[in-house]
This record gives C-alpha cells, structure tokens and sequence, in this order.
C-alpha cells in the first residue's frame, strides 16, 4: 500500500466528514486508489465513532480502531500508527486546524530531498500573549533539561517513511511523550512552515501545559535527580561552612545573638526543599512502576473496516 492517512478523533463529529473528504481526495491525487485512512477513536464523548463507522460502510479505503476508552492523544496516534500499512504515512489532526492538502507540498519535499520526514512549524504560534509566552517557555524548557532539540510551535502534521514509522514504534514507553521520541527515533528530517487554524478554543490549560512539561522532562531526561544531588551537596557546604563561621565567632569573637526568626526560616525552607527533592524522586519512582507493570498503553476494542479480520498492528 502506497499511502495510509492515521488521524485521531475526540470531539470531531463537527469536522469528521469534511475532514474524510478532503483527506480522501488529496490521498487519491497522491496514490490513486492504494491508499487508507486509519481513524483512532480515542473514547470520544460525541457521536464521532458513529459517523466514522458509517465512513467505513460507504468508503472501503477507511479503517476505524476504536480504542476501550479515552487514552490520550499521544497514545492513540502511536496505535494509529501501529495499524497503518502504508509506504507512506501522513500523520494529521482531524479537526481540520491542519489542511490534508498539505499532503501533496510534504510529499514534493519528501521526493525532492530525499528525507523520511517532513513535519510542520507554525511561523508564529496561534492564539493570545498567554498562549504564545507559555508555548515559548515550554520548548525552551524541555530543551534545557533534555538537551534534546525539539522544535518550537511543531504540529500534528507529519509526512513519514515506512522504516521510520517501524523504527518509531519500536519505543514502548507506557508514559510516553511523542513530540521527543519523534526527534530521538533520528533518521533525515525535514521541517516545513505551515499556518495552523484555528477551529475551536484551546482547551489546553496553564495547568495542563505544566502537567506536559514534567512527564516530557521525566520521560527524557534524568537532569532532575542530579540537580538534587548538586542542590543537596549545596546546602550541606553552606551549612557546614555556617557552621563553622558560628563556632568562631563564639569563642573568639561574641556569642551570637538569641532569636527564632532565622532559625524558623531555615526550618522552613530547608523543610520545603527535602519535599521537593523527595517529589522529584517520587515522580521517578511512579514512572518505573507504571513501566515495569508493562500494561499496554491502549487497548483496542473494536476495528472496523473491510478488510478488519487481516489487520493487526505493526
């Protein structure tokens, strides 16, 4: 098979048959008839995984995986994946904020060049000041702490080669953050600026985008359980030298004088670092324990499509 078309759906009743009509029109001006478009239904609270069944009935190149309950976007696009059988595999949203007909200007790069990726950058991020500073400062500091170059404003879109597809699978986190894989999985890749719309509101918090921000960092880097180490090695210096500075200035210079005030904020602060530490060595922990349980990071209720009884995941 020439081409598959993996996309997700949650909440995408609105979107789900425009997005089948044009996915399916730039997919057959690519490779004809030798093509499918695989849909993950990530436990959608609307009526998404009824209209897509209906796609399968009237359309024999679609294929729908509905997934036992909502797992996550991330999760559902690595089963998509998973199912797809295409030489070629465009990676895209439904919702119709990245335009299927980028596909033909991702497959020139792709055949120009030579690489096995191509993906799309928004020039400038969509939505308000807020959105923009806190999706700046998230790269930034995902970067700093994993030293893995991961860049700014990267969407959804991605045109992919079969063997990195295979390659990309290969990784089998059960928390997995699918932006640093795609970079760490290697092979020549290609970015491509692309304008995002903008369909609905955001619905991804502050909060949400921090949450993000330390699975990413945890998933990818162990920078966190050092810098406790140097913080700890820090204070026990400093308290060590303090110490010191007050055994000498007892004997030889003054006693020092009485007060609770500084000792209260030392109690403190010191108090609220070892939490700290011991939380960062806490998120560690739980990560291990989610891995070593090796339960799968989704599950498959259904598939439905015509040719359902042949297919199984890559």
């Amino acid at each position: 098979m020439k081409l598959s078309i993996v996309a997700t759906l949650y909440k995408s009743a609105p979107h789900l048959a425009e997005f089948h009509a044009r996915a399916s029109k730039a997919a057959s001006l690519l490779a004809g008839d030798d093509y499918e478009i695989v849909l993950v239904n990530d436990g959608s609270p609307d009526n998404s995984l009824e209209i897509a069944v209906a796609l399968t009935q009237s359309d024999p190149h679609t294929v729908v995986v509905d997934l036992s309950r909502n797992f996550g976007h991330h999760k559902a696009m690595m089963t998509g994946l998973a199912h797809s059988r295409g030489e070629r595999v465009f990676l895209i949203d439904s919702d119709l904020e990245e335009e299927p007909e980028w596909l033909a200007d991702f497959s020139g790069d792709m055949r120009r060049t030579g690489c096995d990726v191509v993906y799309g950058v928004q020039q400038r991020r969509r939505g308000g000041l807020l959105e923009a500073s806190t999706g700046r400062l998230f790269y930034k500091l995902f970067r700093a702490l994993t030293g893995i170059n991961q860049p700014d404003n990267i969407v959804t879109a991605r045109l992919m080669t079969r063997r990195y597809v295979n390659a990309l699978l290969q990784h089998q986190e059960r928390e997995l953050n699918i932006g640093g894989l795609w970079v760490i999985t290697g092979f020549q890749q290609l970015q491509r600026v692309v304008q995002k719309h903008s369909t609905s509101p955001t619905t991804y918090t502050v909060a949400a985008k921090f949450s993000h921000l330390v699975n990413a960092v945890t998933s990818f880097s162990s920078l966190p359980l050092v810098t406790t180490f140097y913080a700890g090695l820090l204070i026990s210096v400093s308290a060590a030298g303090f110490i010191a500075f007050l055994t000498l200035r007892y004997f030889f210079i003054a006693a020092p004088p009485d007060g609770y005030t500084s000792l209260i904020a030392s109690i403190w602060l010191f108090s609220g670092l070892i939490i700290l530490f011991l939380g960062v060595q806490g998120i560690y922990i739980a990560k291990v324990f989610a891995e070593v349980k090796q339960r799968p990071y989704t599950i498959v209720r259904d598939v439905y499509g015509i040719e359902k009884n042949d297919r199984s995941p890559t």
